[in-house]
């Protein structure tokens, strides 16, 4: 059964402009799904899912600004996570790939 996607009109209009209507949405797209399922740093990020550290360094710093990643530590140890606002409606997430058609679990 498929929970109703509790409304937040802000944050789906947000994610349809990262996800859908910017280059570079589809790794935004997997950066958040990696990160729902584990925190990490830079270096970690970048290993799974195999992608240059300056990428996911652009990508985190371009969610981290719209308040959809934050952050806690210092320098290299500093781990990335949701923002609690988007853990709050991950079902939009959820609801957006599906209808971009993103295959988040290619390559894993």
């Amino acid at each position: 059964m498929v929970r109703p996607v509790q409304e937040d009109p802000e944050l789906r209009r947000l994610l349809w402009y990262l996800l859908g209507a910017t280059r570079g949405g589809e790794t935004r797209a997997r950066l958040i799904r990696e990160l729902r399922v584990r925190p990490g740093n830079i270096n970690q990020l970048s290993k799974r899912l195999d992608l240059e550290y300056r990428a996911i360094q652009h990508h985190i710093e371009v969610l981290k600004k719209n308040s959809l990643v934050g952050s806690a530590g210092e320098h290299y140890g500093l781990m990335y996570f949701l923002s609690p606002w988007l853990e709050a409606h991950i079902e939009i997430f959820d609801d957006l790939c599906r209808k971009l058609r993103f295959d988040l679990d290619s390559g894993q």
